[in-house]
């Protein structure tokens, strides 16, 4: 049975490292594109104007938003950890007292 679940384990780490990797990188390949810029002046063609963004930030994120996304990703884990505790301690075999151990009642 150990053999079974150091195998699971084994696969679990091994797909976190999968998932690690591929994220790694998908972000390596967005930050190294480039974004070609109009008007290279060399074959004639005609290009299309830049279209210029502009982004208006107000006021941003209130105080009280995350304020609430912390204490809810604070409450999240502290379930997480009790539950993950309660399933451990439920796996686990009971420890049993040797039997001459348990002294008996004197009169």
């Amino acid at each position: 049975m150990s053999t079974i679940k150091s195998l699971s384990r084994l696969g679990a780490v091994l797909a976190s490292l999968a998932v690690i990797a591929v994220s790694f990188a998908s972000s390596a390949l967005a930050s190294t594109s480039m974004i070609p810029v109009g008007g290279s002046g060399g074959s004639g063609e005609a290009t299309a104007p830049a279209t210029v963004v502009r982004t208006v930030v107000v006021g941003g994120m209130p105080g009280w938003q995350i304020a609430l996304i912390a204490i809810m990703a604070a409450l999240v884990t502290a379930i997480a950890a009790v539950l993950a505790e309660r399933s451990r301690t439920a796996r686990r075999r009971p420890v049993r007292p040797l039997a001459g151990s348990i002294p008996g009642p004197s009169l």
